[in-house]
Formats: C-alpha cells, sequence, structure tokens
C-alpha cells in the first residue's frame, strides 16, 4: 500500500487530500478512483484511505479506518552522535531512521572537529530532517524522528540521563558489555551515546557517570563514529524483539 506523510490531522476528518510534492508523486504513481493508500501523520498514527477524486493539484480521499501504526518499535531508542566530519551524521540519521529510532540528538564533545555555527546548522537540520522523513517513508515507518542538536556536551549528558537505560559507550571499557547492560533490569526508553572520530576524553566518560549514564563496550574491535551507533541501535532492537 502506498504511503505519504501529511501534516493534516489524519485523526479528525473524514475527508482528506494530498497536495504539492504529495499530490505529484501520486500521479507519477497513476493512483486511480477507488485504489487505497495510507495517510501517515509523522506521530505514530495511520490513516487508510481511497482516492475518491482527481483534480490537476489535488487528490481527494475518504477515510476508511484510522489506527496505530504497527510499524513502530516498542521501545524507544534515542541515538546521541558527537557531531562526526563531513556527511556521516546524513549516514547514520538514514540508517538509524530505518532500523527504528525515535530521535537522533546530535552535540558537540571536546575532541569533535566538525563545530557547525549557528547560521550553517539551521540549514543542516532541515536537510537532515528531510533525510530522517525521506527513510521514514522508504522504511514503512508511522513516525519521522525528530533531528535535533544540543549547545553542549553537558546539555547532552543530562538529556540521556532521563531514559530508563542510558548508555554510553567507550573503546577502553572493558567490564561492562552492552549485553550485560541491557540484561540488567527492563525499559521502554533508552539512550545511546557515542563519540566522534577521535573519541570521548577520560574526564568526559567520568562526567557521563556522573550524570547516571552506564559505560560500557561494544567489543574487542574499535567501531567508526558512524558505525558504533547503529551497531548500539540494532542490538536494542534485537533485545527487545523487533527483530
Amino acid at each position: 500500500m502506498t504511503r505519504f506523510f501529511v501534516e493534516q490531522d489524519i485523526c479528525r476528518d473524514d475527508t482528506l487530500s494530498l497536495t504539492g510534492e504529495n499530490a505529484q508523486h501520486a500521479k507519477v504513481l497513476r493512483l486511480k478512483a477507488g485504489e487505497t493508500v495510507l495517510l501517515c501523520d509523522g506521530q505514530g498514527m495511520e490513516a487508510v484511505c481511497f482516492v475518491t477524486q482527481i483534480s490537476s493539484d489535488e487528490i481527494t480521499l475518504s477515510v476508511k479506518e484510522r489506527r496505530d501504526s504497527s510499524s513502530e518499535a516498542s521501545v524507544q531508542v534515542s541515538v546521541y552522535v558527537a557531531f562526526p566530519k563531513a556527511d556521516k551524521l546524513e549516514h547514520v540519521i538514514q540508517k538509524a531512521t530505518e532500523l527504528g529510532a525515535y530521535e537522533i540528538v546530535a552535540f558537540p564533545s571536546a575532541r569533535c572537529i566538525s563545530r557547525p555555527d549557528e547560521k550553517s546548522l539551521k540549514k543542516k537540520l532541515e536537510r537532515w530532517q528531510k533525510i530522517a522523513s525521506s527513510a521514514a517513508e522508504q522504511s514503512g515507518r508511522g513516525r519521522i524522528p525528530q533531528v535535533l542538536t544540543l549547545g553542549s556536551y553537558q546539555e547532552a549528558l543530562e538529556r540521556a540521563g532521563k531514559a530508563d537505560k542510558a548508555l554510553l559507550f567507550y573503546e577502553n571499557e572493558q567490564a561492562t558489555t552492552l549485553k550485560m547492560a541491557l540484561s540488567a533490569e527492563s525499559f521502554s526508553t533508552v539512550s545511546l551515546m557515542t563519540g566522534p572520530e577521535g573519541g570521548l576524553e577520560q574526564a568526559e566518560v567520568e562526567r557521563a557517570e556522573a550524570a547516571g549514564l552506564q559505560v560500557c563496550t561494544l567489543g574487542k574491535r574499535i567501531l567508526r563514529c558512524e558505525t558504533a551507533p547503529l551497531c548500539a541501535l540494532s542490538a536494542v532492537m534485537y533485545h527487545s524483539g523487533e527483530f
């Protein structure tokens, strides 16, 4: 069933419409009256609709059924990534969305080479959110993960620490594995925090522990900064029964 993300309140009206890019996309797909499509509000709610009328710039739909999206994960995983170089964050956003991340949060740390200023960050955020939207549509998500940026490492720690299970991954940690951390207790929200290309400083790891995050390892091999968050996210989804 063809899926469209819309900004309309799909829970209120029995008649909805596709306009703009969605209408153009529908025409490319050669939708016809009577065909069924799925409209999603990007927040986890979807409406099964059938096409009733097609005009030059609008496609009118009638709602057949409303329901919670069945493609969203039972656990809410927030992925915290220290600003990486080049377009690595775009890769993380796209793949984390496909894997079911609830949100992606970028933050600065001591060894970050990339430090976008306020002006460039605004444009980047728009692009990053579009990447998340496109990935959500392609992967059949019912929710578009929000992409956020924070102004400081401490702010990231305080926000991440509010999750039921808050984890920070450090290449020099040897005692606690991710498997051990996930098996310790049940949880419904998770924060996964990883560092930049140069890793996190020891002082930053100590600050994370003081903020309530559990430090653990992702194994014997050192993973790239764009690989580590996706590895951790996949493991959490597997542990939670999503795979």
